[in-house]
């Protein structure tokens, strides 16, 4: 009889492990991609010119290099390198990819990856189905890469010797509660609390309906600016990723500078509210958040800071209050929002009319998009860091992820009521309406973004894979009011959250005007450390003078209903 070992079952329980949380992942990305996505890439590859003599040659240095390869392997003649990971790829750095083997596992992964993206761009078909047909070929060669299998990751195996098989074990537990949850776990989330150490500039909710919590931050300075400063953070998360920690709490330095600050904490949207719409966002949401500042502060305008989603939300709030008379909005900060979707980049690729029209046919019913399906999808933008760089450290090797409040706050999802989110996928994704002025109305109101002459800040981060900078920079050919955009560096988080304090990466200024993005990057001027400095020293124009800070919160009528940050933004939901 053979002895039993460490591994004996567990790579099949692997293997059934695997293909339910791929199951599960499947159907939460699945309804964002047409039906004809399974015949897409072949349907493309059909067209390439095979009998051409340039892709014969094509064809015939991959076989070459293949067969060096392999005789590379067999010791036949010396194994040289065919082809490197690109830049920035880490799923092949350790040195065990250097031995023989898998070696040689590595480079024809990596040829035949550069293969199939080569055949893909020959392809002899329009640009847009071209370049679906790119990301969709660029996600299944991730998925299949042998890092991301325990038999081909040599880190794997030689934990798994190290430790007796109990890093396998491990990682057999950490997918099973995982597949449990619905959600790969990037982080030690026992380590985090919202309002013990995540979310606690200290301050008040000082009003709420049903769809968010305003909060009004306690003062830091003895004198604050006149002019209250309005924060508006996107819906599809929660807000805290603006109030992490102290130490990189955007909320706290606005505060810090002098700011009266309130912010709107949006609820995670319960199923009976599943009817609600863009225009109750916009109403109940921007405007009366702005009306209950007016009030609390006696202050006839406000500055506005928003971010992403809630930038959107922000500037088709502005047509309807101009509509009522409600000049309420000193300035606006637009933080990496896409008001021009003509580019919307990689997320263009899972939305489309059959998806559209499959969830309008709900629209009577109401629904509720699931934060986690959401969160799914913008992971699978960057898949490589999102999803497969967990799978491999978490279920492969066993570990647990370090603590990271950023990654924690990634996980803590809310989710949208669904004729709200179809309304947007429809609206701004594949029709652009907002670059079209009087092309949908909002509480009865034509919007006309172009008509918004609000003295407007605009920052993108270069490296966004969510909203591109060059679609950021487009709001510039929207507005007609004065305006100033900025690019930072890094990605749509890590770019925005950027304390100064850290005296992390840099931004890019050109005060000169430009008719497209490449002029304006060409001709502007970068400056070291965060962005936040520049748009603090931008605002003081509309902050008005210093008057003594507030003691107490709130105001008759509007008396504090519980501590900051609130119920609103520690609900969960499954």
């Amino acid at each position: 009889m053979s002895q039993a070992t460490p591994f004996d079952g567990f790579f099949k329980q692997m293997n059934d492990a695997s293909q339910q949380w791929w199951q599960q992942w499947v159907n939460a990305v699945a309804p964002t991609v047409d039906d004809a996505l399974p015949h897409l890439v072949p349907k493309v590859l059909a067209t390439v010119p095979a009998h051409t003599a340039e892709w014969q040659a094509r064809q015939a240095e991959y076989y070459q290099q293949q067969l060096d390869l392999w005789l590379g392997l067999i010791g036949a003649k010396e194994a040289v390198p065919a082809v490197q990971p690109d830049k920035g790829d880490r799923r092949f750095n350790s040195p065990e990819w250097d031995a023989p083997l898998f070696s040689w596992i590595k480079q024809n992964y990596l040829l035949t990856s550069r293969y199939l993206l080569q055949m893909v761009d020959a392809a002899q078909t329009d640009d847009a189905l071209r370049e679906k047909a790119a990301f969709f070929t660029r996600q299944y060669l991730d998925a299949v890469s042998p890092a991301n299998f325990a038999l081909t990751n040599p880190e794997v195996m030689k934990l798994a010797a190290e430790t007796n098989g109990d890093s396998l074990k491990d990682g057999m537990r950490r997918l099973m509660d995982d597949i449990s949850k619905g959600t790969i776990t990037m982080t030690d989330e026992s380590q985090f609390e919202v309002g013990r150490n995540l979310a606690v500039t200290e301050g008040a909710v000082v009003f709420e309906n049903d769809i968010l919590q305003l909060i009004q931050y306690t003062p830091l300075t003895a004198q604050v600016n006149e002019v209250p400063l309005l924060i508006v953070p996107p819906c599809v998360n929660k807000y805290y990723i603006m109030d992490l920690q102290a130490e990189n709490s955007m909320v706290r330095w606005c505060v810090e500078q002098g700011n009266t600050v309130f912010l709107v904490s949006w609820r995670s949207i319960p199923p009976e509210l599943g009817h609600l719409q863009w225009d109750d966002y916009v109403d109940q949401g921007v405007i009366k958040a702005a009306e209950v500042v007016r009030k609390i502060t006696r202050r006839e305008q406000m500055n506005v800071l928003s971010f992403c989603i809630g930038g959107g939300l922000v500037a088709t709030a502005i047509p309807v209050m101009q509509s009522r008379d409600l000049d309420w909005f000193r300035s606006v900060t637009l933080m990496t929002s896409m008001l021009d979707h003509s580019d919307p980049g990689d997320i263009k690729h899972y939305i489309d009319w059959n998806l559209i029209r499959s969830r309008e046919a709900q629209l009577d019913k109401g629904g509720i998009v699931s934060g986690k399906e959401l969160a799914r999808t913008f992971s699978s933008l960057r898949a490589n860091d999102l999803i497969w760089n967990y799978v491999v450290s978490s279920y492969l090797k066993g570990k647990t992820p370090p603590p990271f409040d950023l990654l924690y706050w990634n996980n803590d999802s809310a989710d949208l009521a669904l004729p709200m989110h179809t309304f947007f996928l429809r609206n701004m994704y594949l029709e652009n309406n907002l670059a079209r002025p009087g092309s949908f109305s909002l509480c009865g109101v034509p919007i006309d973004l172009t008509a918004v002459t609000t003295p407007t800040y605009v920052f993108a981060a270069r490296e966004d894979h969510i909203v591109p900078w060059k679609s950021a920079w487009g709001t510039l050919r929207i507005f007609k009011g004065p305006t100033r955009f900025v690019l930072g560096a890094s990605g749509h988080i890590a770019g925005t959250i950027n304390h100064p304090a850290a005296g992390k990466r840099n931004y890019w200024v050109n005060d000169n005007a430009a008719t497209t993005p490449e002029t304006w990057f060409d001709g502007a001027e970068s400056r070291p450390g965060s962005w936040w400095v520049d748009w603090n020293d931008w605002l003081q124009q509309y902050t008005g003078k210093k008057v003594a800070a507030r003691k107490t919160l709130g105001a008759v009528g509007f008396k504090p209903i519980e501590p900051a940050p609130g119920r609103y933004v520690k609900e969960k939901r499954d």
